[in-house]
């Protein structure tokens, strides 16, 4: 009972904030429902990209990971920082200058409407074959193995995921599609807050626990008992540093590792999106650096346990990793406790997968409906084409998310081999475009086919024996090649010009570049302290 009250307590008062909050917003216009009326701050715009970021394929999948490798997946995370800095610094600015709705809009601006129109594409696809349903199963996984749907309702445990990933999709798709993206950063933002500090519990209660009412202790016996968990630079002489059986190398830090960060941080629409709604650059600067320093920090919400988990369970869940971290819940957390992490783990879901219904909506409205199909549609009816994509785009995701169960590295490691697909040929023609003044419109299009041909051949297909964030850099470097060799074939007609749009203030934050190299320092200081664990 107390569990049911605690869940139904904390999800009600998120529903009814955020609510209250949107009682005076005009969600009829492109900007109000897009954008939240480019009015975000930058805590708001921090809480946001945390927690549209981190969901259950973190909690569940990273943990998991954990469990089995160690914390040499930390990369994932601490990294990110460094691809936030740079976003604040270099790519934010930009954006915010050219008053951009959309990332493919700068696509358009730079190169052409067919390049636009393509990375679209590959944006919305993206979303539903890859992010939303390892979050709605994921996230499935948890709350039935905490809550025990499937035994309070009397149906197999399969029924009873296929159950809660429905519910979790329609409520999700609610949020995305009645609130606009200033729904879905209020939300995020409390249960940001919420997801911090009930992760956290987590480690607490299970170190006091282990240390008999002393934490440190407890984090001292965890260590002791299998010290190589906490190393971050992979040592798999069996395997191979750059073996596609690898978790991840270390050498993956200086090839694909910062390719995809840097897209997912300062490219990734369901991402940037948030920055972009800013009332100020000042305010966008702030949002991406808060997120740097929330993102050093989150390693003890998604990494932590799952090694804490190895002293408990020792190597008896290997074969189903993915069941460490609900485990590790429901032995640690009292009943008291259990109803607001459920509700947490529900708001993490709700806000990854509002967040990219969001975005897909987006970029479907403004970039193809408005450009392809009825250029003369009013603010109103793009905001109507916004809600019916949302609701279609869920429906399919709900129905794709059974079939991403069984992943044999798990679902997180799952989910990035994916990702590769699209990050890195979309994050190429982004770069390029802002780094490389003559690829031309054409050497864009055969990058980006390249790129993706590329990927699928030498990992899903031939699945050579090189790790798939090495064949990252390697692709890399090959669609900037194959782009320039294009171009200078097609060249550009007129140079790329960047033009003031005047829409908000860019005066930038005074401490931004300071606290930038703060947490750039701090991430080297990391691996260095970790790096000679033994």
């Amino acid at each position: 009972m107390l569990t049911l009250f605690s869940f139904l307590a904390f999800t009600g008062f998120v529903a009814i904030y955020s609510t209250w909050m949107l009682r005076k917003q005009n969600l009829a216009t492109q900007d109000g429902y897009f954008l939240g009326g480019r009015s975000l701050t930058g805590v708001v715009i921090a809480g946001s990209m945390l927690l549209t970021n981190i969901s259950t394929e973190h909690l569940v999948g990273m943990n998991g990971s954990a469990y089995k490798n160690g914390a040499i997946i930390i990369a994932w995370e601490v990294t990110s920082a460094i691809a936030l800095v740079i976003g604040a610094l270099y790519f934010i600015p930009k954006y915010l200058r050219m008053g951009l709705t959309t990332i493919p809009e700068f696509l358009e601006k730079r190169y052409d409407k067919m390049t636009q129109a393509l990375i679209s594409l590959l944006l919305i696809i993206s979303f539903v074959v890859t992010l939303l349903p390892i979050v709605l199963y994921t996230g499935a996984i948890n709350i039935e193995s905490i809550f025990g749907i499937s035994e309070t309702l009397g149906v197999t445990q399969s029924e009873g995921i296929w159950l809660t990933v429905v519910v979790v999709g329609v409520i999700g798709a609610v949020y995305a599609i009645f609130g606009g993206l200033k729904m879905v950063a209020y939300t995020d933002t409390i249960n940001g807050f919420g997801l911090l500090i009930a992760g956290l519990l987590v480690p607490v209660f299970a170190l006091w626990d282990i240390g008999d009412g002393n934490v440190i202790d407890g984090l001292v016996k965890v260590f002791n008992n299998a010290p190589e968990k906490f190393n971050v630079i992979s040592k798999e002489p069996s395997i191979g540093p750059g073996s596609r059986d690898s978790i991840l190398p270390f050498e993956v830090l200086f090839t694909g590792l910062i390719i995809n960060q840097l897209y997912f941080w300062t490219m990734h629409q369901s991402i940037v999106q948030r920055a972009l709604g800013a009332v100020s650059l000042k305010e966008a600067q702030k949002g991406l650096l808060f997120t740097g320093i929330l993102k050093i920090l989150i390693p003890l919400v998604i990494v932590l346990p799952g090694i804490i988990g190895f002293y408990y369970f020792g190597d008896t869940l290997f074969d189903s990793q993915d069941s460490v971290y609900p485990e590790l819940v429901k032995r640690v957390l009292p009943p008291w406790m259990t109803g607001f992490f459920v509700a947490v783990i529900m708001g993490a879901i709700l806000s990854t997968f509002n967040s990219a219904l969001n975005s897909a909506a987006t970029i479907f409205s403004l970039d193809i409906f408005k450009v392809y199909i009825k250029k003369s549609a009013q603010e109103g009816q793009l905001v109507r084409i916004g809600k019916w994509v949302s609701a279609v785009l869920a429906i399919v995701s709900i129905l794709v998310a059974p079939f991403v169960a069984n992943a044999p590295e798990g679902l997180y490691q799952l989910l990035q081999q994916l990702n590769g697909i699209f990050f890195i040929p979309m994050a190429t023609v982004i770069i390029a475009g802002f780094f490389f003044p003559k690829v031309s419109a054409a050497g864009a299009k055969a990058g980006l086919v390249f790129g993706l041909g590329f990927y699928i051949l030498m990992d899903l297909i031939l699945q050579v024996n090189i790790h798939f964030v090495h064949i990252w850099g390697i692709e890399f470097v090959l669609n900037l090649l194959v782009m320039h060799l294009v171009s200078a074939q097609f060249p550009m007609k007129t140079p790329f010009v960047m033009v003031d749009s005047g829409k908000l203030s860019i005066v930038p934050w005074k401490y931004a570049t300071t606290l930038g190299w703060i947490l750039i320092a701090i991430t080297v200081i990391i691996y260095v302290i970790l790096g000679t664990i033994a």
